[in-house]
């Protein structure tokens, strides 16, 4: 469902010299699969999920989405691709203040060219326990419920891989569980496959596969 071959991805530093951030031969998950990304901070996490994601280009290789090699696509096409068939758990939780719960998972909605569907918004949150709070707006949730209006919005448009950075990394410890359970609930509910990042062994202990970005990442040498 996801394959990554050849994936090189670097930074030209102000002196002008390139820094090597990604150099992985393969990485591969099947439909529905859940699997844990590993790594110590600086080995390139959060820069691979984004070019999973399409948000970062790459300099070289191929990252194929369900058949679909979105290195070759061009911006616009990357974009509608990911709207329609990734869903991003970032650990800000990336809310737009001025909306409701239901306008934020419904707003992931709009870059798809189809027909916005409340009714489903509506589920996934109530599925997330905060079928009470649609009306509110991100100031007045706590934390965790943030968080869990965010993975309600990252399935919206019910992606075949979510990906999720550090999704408990500004959450408080006795919810942490909480959100990745849910996480795991609705992946499989939904039969998305995903791939989480985490520097916790408490999350990574829980699944079945976890990879060490070190292992992966024949650039991390360079990087550190």
């Amino acid at each position: 469902m996801l394959l990554l071959q050849d994936v090189r991805k670097s930074y030209t530093e102000p002196n002008g010299e390139t820094l090597p951030i990604l150099d992985i031969p393969r990485l591969q998950l099947a439909a529905g699969e859940q699997v844990v990304l590993r790594g110590r901070s600086g080995c390139g996490k959060t820069t691979l999920l984004n070019c999973i994601s399409g948000l970062t280009t790459v300099d070289a290789g191929s990252i194929s989405i369900d058949g679909k090699d979105i290195v070759s696509l061009p911006e616009v096409a990357r974009d509608r691709f990911r709207a329609r068939n990734i869903g991003f758990v970032f650990q800000t939780f990336n809310l737009l203040p001025a909306f409701s719960a239901l306008e934020n998972v419904m707003l992931g909605m709009t870059f798809t060219g189809q027909t916005k569907d409340s009714s489903r918004a509506e589920k996934l949150l109530a599925d997330v326990g905060l079928e009470h709070r649609l009306t509110h707006k991100p100031e007045a949730l706590s934390v965790g419920e943030q968080q869990r209006v965010a993975v309600a919005r990252a399935l919206a448009n019910q992606p075949k891989l979510l990906l999720a950075d550090e999704p408990t990394a500004n959450v408080d410890p006795a919810h942490q569980q909480q959100v990745i359970d849910l996480l795991r609930a609705a992946c499989e509910k939904e039969k998305v496959a995903m791939l989480l990042v985490t520097h916790s062994p408490e999350v990574s202990d829980q699944f079945q596969r976890v990879e060490q970005l070190e292992e992966l990442n024949r650039a991390v040498a360079a990087v550190h």
